[in-house]
């Protein structure tokens, strides 16, 4: 328990506001350099992206018929908002009002495209590749999105010059980061039902107040920038690992003692 304490004690210091770190979220003054050149994809980037979106989509294994409409990257390597943690976007974009049996598909992209980043590390001038299937009916909320078939913005961004509420987004990052925190503090006594059912709750709010934010302020709405915080801080990603965790050791016979 005196583990259990101090540990306590380091993370509520950690997500105090005054040391959330939100110094990722400054807009550059330019795209990813090793990414771009001006307004466009390095070629040789541009290349190795449809190469690995063509493969991805052939694994599909899908009707002949059902076309590849266009690969797209989007997220913060198309924006000005990048940094060293941004991952390389890559969506692939598929009509699905052509596909039959769609619920079904669509947990089969899921699983395929989990599938695939959990076991690629495939770095794009230092950013790593994350794969993704796309309706391309849905709207998709970004302020950048690059056509890599076409090698053309579909919608290019600009530096946002508007006022960013960094106290509030601050505030509610530690907040959200307290909450990670405790589902940890319910794992490492393990009470690994607790902490399944905390993480479950936890990431479905999260997934919830990101969308609300990018469907009424955009990309630069504090709950999208808070999300932002978030995973740069590494935070969604421990609280990912949580939900696994606690469920492994709840299913297993003997438990289960691991770290995050």
């Amino acid at each position: 328990m005196d583990f259990i304490k101090s540990w306590k004690s380091f993370l509520e210091e950690l997500a105090d506001p005054q040391f959330v770190d939100v110094s990722s979220l400054k807009l550059k003054d330019q795209l990813p350099p090793g990414l771009w050149h001006g307004n466009q994809l390095q070629p040789e980037v541009r290349e190795a992206a449809i190469k690995i979106a063509n493969e991805f989509f052939e694994s599909l294994e899908l009707d002949p018929s059902t076309l590849l409409k266009d690969i797209i990257l989007t997220g913060s390597t198309a924006t000005y908002n990048w940094s060293d943690m941004s991952d390389f976007d890559l969506h692939i974009l598929i009509d699905f009002e052509q596909l039959a049996n769609l619920p079904l598909l669509k947990d089969y992209f899921k699983q395929k495209t989990r599938n695939w980043n959990n076991t690629h590390m495939i770095l794009m001038k230092g950013f790593e590749v994350e794969v993704y299937v796309q309706d391309s009916n849905e709207p998709h909320y970004a302020s950048g999105i690059y056509s890599v078939l076409e090698n053309r913005w579909l919608k290019q961004p600009s530096r946002f010059r508007g006022e960013i509420d960094y106290e509030s987004i601050k505030r509610k990052s530690a907040h959200l980061m307290e909450e990670i925190d405790e589902v940890y503090e319910y794992y490492a006594e393990k009470d690994y039902k607790a902490a399944h059912k905390m993480a479950e709750n936890l990431m479905d709010r999260i997934r919830k107040y990101r969308k609300v934010g990018l469907e009424t302020g955009g990309i630069n709405s504090i709950e999208n920038l808070t999300f932002k915080v978030l995973r740069r801080n590494e935070y969604i990603k421990k609280l990912s690992s949580l939900r696994i965790l606690s469920y492994d050791a709840m299913m297993s016979v003997n438990g289960l003692s691991e770290t995050v």
